[in-house]
């Protein structure tokens, strides 16, 4: 029995080493990282907020992968709220998505503030290879209502390490919700 218990013990320890945490999510890296993605999130009170995705495109604007979505967004919280995410939204071809597809890359809201980490493979969303070349990493948060940021970075994968130069553009009125989503770095990893 003890001999029993420490095989699954192994087992237990060799299949948890290969997984990584992701904002309470598992994440299986099946590549090394490409680009790593990190930045401080607060959770803001009430309602229409609090929604961010991070995902991937060519150089031409093509959707490459998304890296992550809030759940309540992706599973459906952007037909009742079009303001949710919508450049997201439009470049995932999110209403072509299936079950399965929404559930591999979304998860819950984190709660208080956090500090998120989030990795690009270098694969697309059917877990191709990507070839090198340009890319730009999004970061979409949707503050309150129509309050929204836009995080970008330009980055060159197979170029080396590198910290990536981040842009930001916000919409709506409001200065107080910015907080939500701060100290955005994006670093290229190969």
């Amino acid at each position: 029995m003890k001999q029993f218990t420490f095989i699954l013990f192994l087992i237990v320890l060799v299949f948890t080493s290969c997984i990584g945490q992701r904002s309470g999510q598992q994440q299986i890296l099946l590549q090394e990282p490409a680009v790593e993605l990190n930045f401080t999130f607060t959770r803001l009170s009430g309602f229409s907020s609090n929604q961010f995705a991070a995902w991937i495109e060519d150089i031409n604007g093509h959707y490459v992968k998304t890296l992550y979505a809030t759940r309540w967004t992706a599973d459906g919280g952007w037909s009742r709220r079009p303001l949710s995410l919508p450049v997201w939204v439009r470049q995932s071809n999110l209403a072509n998505m299936s079950k399965e597809q929404i559930d591999s890359i979304s998860g819950a809201t984190p709660r208080g503030t956090v500090t998120l980490n989030y990795f690009w493979d270098g694969t697309n969303s059917q877990g191709d290879t990507v070839p090198y070349g340009n890319y730009i990493l999004f970061l979409e948060g949707t503050l309150r209502g129509e309050n929204q940021v836009l995080y970008q970075a330009p980055i060159t994968f197979g170029q080396g390490v590198l910290s990536a130069v981040v842009g930001y553009e916000y919409t709506g009125d409001s200065i107080t919700e910015r907080s939500m989503i701060s100290d955005v770095s994006v670093k290229i990893l190969r």
